[in-house]
């Protein structure tokens, strides 16, 4: 069991349909909360009871329910002060005006949950008015109507974000032409420009991670010219990556068999970028181990 100093973290995410749940939900993913969407509210209790037995294995936990529902909101002061026995809870409820929320429903051709027989306003202003207890009592609210996607995403990051996030996580990979480009990268870099240490027999048998690979690499012309540029320019791609909520890149080098030029240059480069602000960099050498 743990403390009140100890209490986990929970989010319960609501508001008017077709405010941006989804998106919020997603934003929140990344951001390292464990979220359950379309959580039916009966279980919020049987999932602080869940997070209580998992202790810091679910530190962060949202729940994202919407006015299907049913009796939830009705007694919904009531439920929230009783997870908070058990868990640090806010509600942040999302809502926009009915000119925004028609546009988004026509957009995607569909009904609005409480239509009924009516008309999309019919249902938008039934929803309106269950909900407007909740919207008072509510701990965050946050007006999406003029927001994109992009700026919705960044404006739960500034909300929920810890310190400590990465604004992106940085994957360098290394690999070898000849087996292919990667499917899974944003940016590839040529590396093949260099002289190829394996026609070198004293050096053919080493890697990039190895210092006379590294220290051969650049002592060729034009190569640490190329990093430090390369990192350079980078800088306000992912500078970028991190204003459009771009949570996750992958930046490949490559040369002929991924075991040299493009190990040596891939860790380098990391070195360069870890240092970059709200960039956490990891390295992944996908050719190395092939014959």
């Amino acid at each position: 069991m743990t403390t009140d100093n100890e209490k986990q973290e929970m989010l319960i995410v609501t508001g008017m349909s077709g405010a941006g749940r989804s998106t919020v939900a997603n934003a929140l993913e990344d951001l390292g909360w464990y979220v359950v969407d379309n959580l039916p509210p009966q279980m919020l209790r049987p999932l602080v009871e869940l997070v209580e037995r998992a202790g810091t294995n679910l530190p962060k936990i949202a729940a994202v329910v919407d006015i299907r529902g049913g009796n939830f909101f009705s007694d919904f002061q009531e439920i929230v002060q009783s997870l908070r026995g058990g868990a640090q809870v806010r509600v942040i409820f999302l809502e926009a005006t009915d000119a925004a929320l028609v546009r988004r429903f026509e957009s995607v051709r569909r009904p609005h949950p409480l239509q009924g027989t009516g008309t999309l306003l019919d249902g938008i202003g039934a929803e309106r008015s269950r909900l407007s207890e909740v919207r008072e009592s509510s701990d965050i609210v946050i007006d999406t109507s003029d927001l994109n996607i992009h700026q919705l995403a960044t404006t739960i990051t500034e909300w929920f974000a810890d310190d400590d996030t990465a604004g992106v996580r940085v994957t360098v990979m290394s690999f070898g032409f000849k087996y292919g480009l990667p499917t899974d990268v944003d940016i590839v870099a040529d590396a093949r420009f260099l002289p190829n240490p394996f026609w070198i027999p004293e050096l053919r048998a080493h890697t990039g991670l190895d210092p006379e690979i590294s220290e051969f690499v650049f002592e060729q012309p034009g190569a640490r010219e190329f990093l430090d540029n390369y990192a350079a320019a980078l800088a306000p791609v992912l500078a970028g990556y991190q204003r459009e909520n771009k949570r996750h890149a992958t930046i490949a080098i490559g040369c002929t068999g991924g075991k040299h030029r493009s190990v040596a240059m891939a860790r380098e480069l990391a070195s360069l970028i870890e240092n970059f602000p709200g960039v956490v960099v990891s390295i992944k050498h996908r050719d190395l181990g092939r014959e």
